[in-house]
């Protein structure tokens, strides 16, 4: 029962936080204290009906817990009960002897991972956007469906820079450039968490480090990267989410960097990241990744000496459940193995999360207001923005979309007609494929044929990964037919949770990107190719629309197909968003966060490769890639000209201004995103051919013509000299302003008057944007 004392300092909302947490804190017996690290998940307190097995609760949490672990979208309640339960054992920890509540976290990667919960485009798509604002408005909506059931935690986003196309979690990803990751994951992380830390729900950036460079693409593979690509390219985005948005938590990656596990380095999780990067939040475990201590990485023999490990190295609770932590923590401060204080260090922590939250002092939640925040029509209206903003115009031959005049239209693919297939692998639907899910979301074949003038034929003519072709006569039979065919083709997205090497390669659901869900080469799955090049035999002009969240070697498509659509997984309003954009009642103005490569053997092919790599080509192929960084067509043009300094040179602690004239030069209205770029032009290292420092997405109406501003402050020109002090160099930088990374327009150059060391505090991440 609990602890009965009137004048109990943690419990006197008046006192001050730190106040309240060390008088909790002397009051915990080292079992308490180690409760308090540890986690509980949906499947063990829940029967299989869904309800709560109350006397297995009281068991687990009579010492208290740390986290509750996705009750709702593990447990696949609806809102209304998610929240129900949580009261339930938010009460249950409130009859315990110290009467400490619990941190409930879930997943919302591109919205609340659990039933009910709205889909938006997964991160792929909304980098795709270039729309920080979107994005931060997204999060403010996914935010209030969490609050709504009790969550103050979220394992989102990914900071994750993708690099190795193979790797199944690209689409989890906001693309190659840091720049841009940073933007976007500052922005998640803005409307995620409010405007104060009670307000909203802790933002948990993953998966730190370096996740996206694994030896071949493989899921948890080592990493080997150089100190500087390190820090210049992954780190990053994680310090400026943490300097400039404040992210309250942080969780460690699977992978080894040089040997060294990330869950057990303290270099990477302390010394780094408290200490260079200033993070004072909560670092929480990967699932299971303190027991790979052990089972995958073999640095460990038994679970305590994991549990130290990790809890040593820095990482605060243990989740999913508790597993290395718990009772091996006590035994091991019993014996000596453990410092208490290192375990105290992590409590407080947790406890202090707790008190800033909120969740200490109003655990519960009102179980009657719940459906309100859910299905609401401003949360429609906003997926259907993003799913619109998402998506990107690779090519168009002739102008052949928008469509118009049409009387005839043949819709051909596997990803036509299917829900499922617009959501990404952390999406509810996506992640429980195999459970019946019931979504209220509009495929492209619905919004098509709601809005097409013309007659509509639909074939599947293939699946997305199986090998039959026997669809492939049905489906000519209606593109020979049509005035235009639209084949909807690309990867089908979920996390793979086999615990078998073998995989059915005949199964017609095979996932070929998502978690666990990684690749040898990038080609369309299955027979989808053979499908596009029998639809382009019968001469029909043929529009390949692309949902997927990968980027695809669409070679021979970019040459046969008269145009190309990146739609990547576009959430539960992603059919009506493709329909828009085919129609032309959204004009496209996506564009490309990743570099699209030729080939696999082709990578890497990001855009920022330092010299050497991005000239050389193969015997076979060039090294330029299908299409650049950045790419992004309108049904308007855009033109650049005027490009103007505020200033020839700046100094180390100065700053310029880069003014470029946009103008719409088409017939009609219509987004661009102007990019800035820089290029060291005498650096005294090999350093990236040009780096992105600036982008704005600009509106201009068909003729009008704004000024667009850039503001850069020469510590983003900075990088790390041969002692690995970060140093603003003397010396010249061009910038440069484009469409993409290879369609420059305008060039300017600065010269850099002197060389300075740039201090922890004193570094500036973003460039300021004006737009008149």
């Amino acid at each position: 029962m609990q602890e009965s004392s009137e004048t109990a300092v943690y419990q006197d909302t008046s006192m001050p936080t730190d106040r309240r947490i060390e008088d909790l804190l002397s009051r915990m017996t080292l079992t308490e204290k180690a409760a308090q690290l540890g986690s509980v998940n949906a499947k063990k307190i829940l029967d299989e009906d869904g309800a709560l097995d109350r006397e297995t609760a009281e068991e687990l949490l009579a010492d208290g817990i740390g986290h509750l672990t996705r009750l709702g979208g593990e447990g696949s309640l609806a809102p209304t009960d998610a929240a129900r339960i949580t009261n339930g054992l938010q009460e249950i920890l409130g009859e315990t002897r110290l009467g400490v509540p619990a941190i409930p976290h879930e997943e919302c990667l591109s919205g609340y991972m659990g039933p009910e919960g709205t889909t938006f485009p997964q991160g792929i798509g909304m980098a795709s956007t270039w729309n920080p604002t979107l994005m931060s408005d997204v999060t403010k909506t996914i935010r209030s469906e969490m609050e709504a059931i009790g969550t103050v935690h979220a394992l989102s986003p990914v900071l994750d820079v993708a690099r190795d196309l193979r790797w199944g979690r690209v689409e989890e990803t906001f693309g190659e450039d840091p720049y841009l990751v940073a933007a976007m994951a500052c922005a998640y992380v803005s409307g995620l968490q409010g405007e104060s830390v009670a307000e909203g729900i802790s933002a948990t950036l993953k998966h730190f480090v370096a996740h996206g460079a694994s030896e071949g693409g493989k899921n948890r593979a080592s990493v080997n990267l150089g100190s500087r690509v390190l820090r210049e390219t992954h780190m990053f985005p994680y310090e400026a989410a943490i300097q400039e948005a404040g992210a309250e938590s942080v969780m460690n990656a699977y992978h080894d960097i040089d040997g060294i596990p990330c869950a057990s380095s303290e270099w990477l999780l302390t010394n780094v990241l408290r200490g260079e990067l200033g993070f004072d939040g909560t670092v929480v475990s990967d699932y299971y990744s303190i027991d790979f201590l052990k089972a995958e990485h073999g640095i460990s023999d038994s679970d305590r000496e994991s549990g130290v490990k990790a809890l040593e190295a820095g990482i605060d609770v243990e989740l999913p459940y508790t597993d290395c932590y718990g009772d091996h923590l006590v035994t091991a401060v019993e014996n000596g193995e453990l410092a208490e204080e290192t375990l105290d260090t992590a409590v407080r922590r947790v406890l202090q999360m707790k008190f800033e939250k909120g969740v200490f002092d109003a655990p519960t939640v009102d179980v009657e207001a719940v459906a309100a925040a859910f299905g609401t029509q401003a949360a429609t209206e906003l997926t259907k923005r993003a799913a619109r903003e998402s998506i990107v115009l690779l090519k168009n031959e002739d102008d052949l979309l928008p469509l118009e005049n049409l009387d005839s239209l043949a819709v051909v693919g596997p990803k036509a007609d299917d829900i499922q297939e617009m959501m990404g692998d952390y999406a509810y639907p996506a992640h429980y494929p195999s459970e019946e899910v019931t979504v209220d979301a509009t495929t492209p074949l619905d919004a098509i044929r709601a809005r097409a003038d013309a007659d509509v034929a639909y074939e599947e003519g293939c699946t997305t990964t199986g090998p039959s072709t026997d669809g492939f006569e049905s489906a000519t039979a209606v593109a020979a037919a049509a005035d235009v065919t639209l084949a909807f083709v690309g990867a089908r997205s979920a996390v793979d949770f086999s615990d078998t090497d073998e995989k059915d390669v005949e199964n017609p659901a095979l996932p070929t990107s998502g978690e666990g869900s990684d690749v040898t080469d990038l080609v369309l799955p299955g027979v989808q190719q053979e499908l596009l090049e029998a639809l382009h035999e019968t001469g029909t002009p043929l529009v390949v629309v692309v949902v997927s969240g990968k980027p695809h070697a669409l070679e021979w498509t970019a040459d046969a197909a008269s145009a190309v659509v990146q739609a990547w997984l576009p959430g539960e309003e992603g059919g009506t968003g493709i329909a828009d954009v085919l129609y032309g009642d959204y004009n496209p103005s996506g564009h490309l966060p990743v570099s699209f490569p030729q080939s696999v053997g082709q990578l890497p092919v990001h855009y920022n490769r330092r010299p050497n790599t991005a000239t050389n080509d193969h015997v076979y192929t060039e090294s330029a890639p299908l299409y650049p960084f950045g790419h992004g067509l309108s049904y308007t043009d855009f033109a650049y000209d005027d490009l103007t300094l505020s200033s020839d040179t700046v100094a180390p602690s100065g700053s310029v201004t880069a003014t470029v004239t946009v103008t719409n030069t088409g017939d009609r209205s219509g987004h661009d995103i102007v990019q800035l770029y820089i290029h060291a032009e005498s650096p005294d290292q090999a350093r990236p051919v040009q780096e992105l420092k600036g982008f704005e997405r600009v509106s201009l109406d068909a003729g009008a013509s704004k000024r667009v501003s850039f503001e850069v402050d020469a510590t983003q020109l900075a990088y790390h000299d041969a002692d690995m002090n970060l140093v603003v160099s003397e010396g010249s930088f061009e910038l440069r302003v484009g469409h993409s990374a290879t369609e420059i327009a305008e060039t300017a150059t600065v010269e850099v008057s002197d060389s300075k060391r740039v201090p922890r505090t004193g570094r500036t991440y973003f460039s300021e944007t004006e737009v008149e």
